[in-house]
């Protein structure tokens, strides 16, 4: 499938533990209160105002009540927009079971994956700005990649995971190290480079895998065109024209402003008695020692709500308008079909998001996070977990969402 190029105009962007089960009643009740810049969507109505039935809702979030009781899952944020207002935001479980830290509607997750989205917002920012066009090709951005190997992959393909790529590692190891001409090495410009000397191993735009170097690559390729790090351009760019006041980039201390604290410990194994142990806690080093794009991204779901709003309002948010509709529409439409020669349902990629053919369009993150936006039904859809090996009901809460639509 060929990948459609669009490159318009710019738009004026004018505590102590409790009980598990104390916790959750109290945090079942609890309502996200508005941050500045986010009143037009962080209201909490009732389900029946926005057509939808309380009770099936509840249901939905009893599958997490009981999958935490059983041990399925440590915690879990869940929260369901209808039309932009907030029918449903319940924290469930723990953060952190060690210290008897009881999840809370802002707890600030690992995002992972969930971070190529913004990485793709970010682009197609520049790409409206002129900065960039998504058929640039990458060699004229980056030397190292200006060779046979590597000579042909344009933008879009790393957007759409169809360059080629096949490298199944974050970054290249060992990481570089610090020389006179490199004093600052790692850093993320410097190993993505790394990546053109690898180059494609199919020809780029045939074939989908999903690859994280990638995304990195399109990372250090926001950096170049724009001249600020990563982490910055987002931050001024996107997060802050939306509010997103809990929205970071490296999980260390002197980024997260003091709420490191906040941060969910990660849930990977268990132990000889079945229990859940941590693999990441706050404090932990990162998993990366420098700002990367295929992941790192640190944020709340609520936060992560307000950035999915945005696109499902075609690019705009509270009056202020941060992408044009028509490029929100070539970031959810199919680029490459993900499932080539499957019995299932076609599905597909597009630039950042993966595209049912029914116009929804989701993302998840290997810590155990996911979004689903829906603009049929106009639902948003975020269930939040740091229990990424667990059992996590999360289709089914989908379905019992839609479900409550009919109710």
């Amino acid at each position: 499938m060929s990948i459609p190029i669009f490159t318009p105009s710019r738009p004026v962007r004018r505590t102590p533990a409790l009980h598990p089960l104390a916790a959750a009643a109290l945090l079942a009740t609890a309502v996200a209160a508005p941050l500045p810049g986010q009143d037009f969507i962080a209201s909490r109505v009732a389900p029946a105002e926005v057509g939808m039935s309380a009770a099936v809702l509840d249901g939905a979030a009893g599958l997490y009540r009981e999958a935490v009781d059983r041990g399925d899952l440590v915690g879990a944020v869940l929260l369901v927009a209808k039309d932009g207002k907030i029918v449903l935001h319940e924290a469930v479980g723990w953060r952190d079971r060690v210290r008897g830290l009881p999840m809370e509607l802002n707890t600030i997750f690992r995002m992972a994956s969930n971070t190529k989205p913004a990485v793709a917002t970010a682009v197609a920012m520049l790409v409206e700005d002129g900065k960039l066009r998504y058929d640039d090709l990458v060699r004229e951005h980056m030397a190292s990649w200006d060779n046979y190997r590597a000579g042909f992959v344009n933008i879009g393909h790393l957007l759409s995971h169809s360059s080629g790529l096949r490298i199944p590692t974050l970054f290249l190891r060992p990481y570089m190290t610090p020389t006179p001409e490199h004093p600052d090495a790692p850093t993320l410009q410097l190993e993505t480079a790394r990546f053109g000397e690898v180059g494609a191993e199919a020809v780029p735009g045939t074939t989908y895998s999903y690859n994280n170097p990638g995304y990195n690559t399109l990372g250090a390729l926001v950096e170049i065109a724009s001249g600020l790090p990563l982490d910055e351009y987002l931050d001024q760019h996107l997060y802050t024209p939306l509010g997103m006041n809990d929205t970071y980039h490296h999980e260390v201390a002197e980024k997260l402003d003091g709420k490191l604290d906040r941060m969910s410990a990660v849930y990977y194994e268990r132990d000889a008695d079945g229990e859940w142990v941590s693999g990441w806690a706050p404090g932990d080093p990162p998993q990366v020692p420098f700002v990367r794009a295929s992941g790192g991204m640190i944020s709340t779901a609520l936060d992560y709500m307000i950035f999915c709003q945005m696109f499902q309002n075609g690019g705009e948010h509270g009056g202020t308008r941060l992408l044009a509709p028509e490029t929100v529409a070539l970031m959810t439409s199919p680029k490459i079909r993900t499932n080539p020669g499957s019995d299932d349902p076609p599905a597909y990629y597009g630039y950042g998001w993966s595209v049912a053919a029914d116009g929804s369009y989701s993302h998840s993150g290997s810590d155990g996070t996911s979004a689903f936006v829906d603009p049929s039904r106009g639902l948003v859809v975020l269930v939040f977990t740091q229990t990424p090996r667990g059992r996590n009901p999360a289709s089914r809460f989908r379905e019992l969402v839609k479900l409550a639509l009919e109710g």
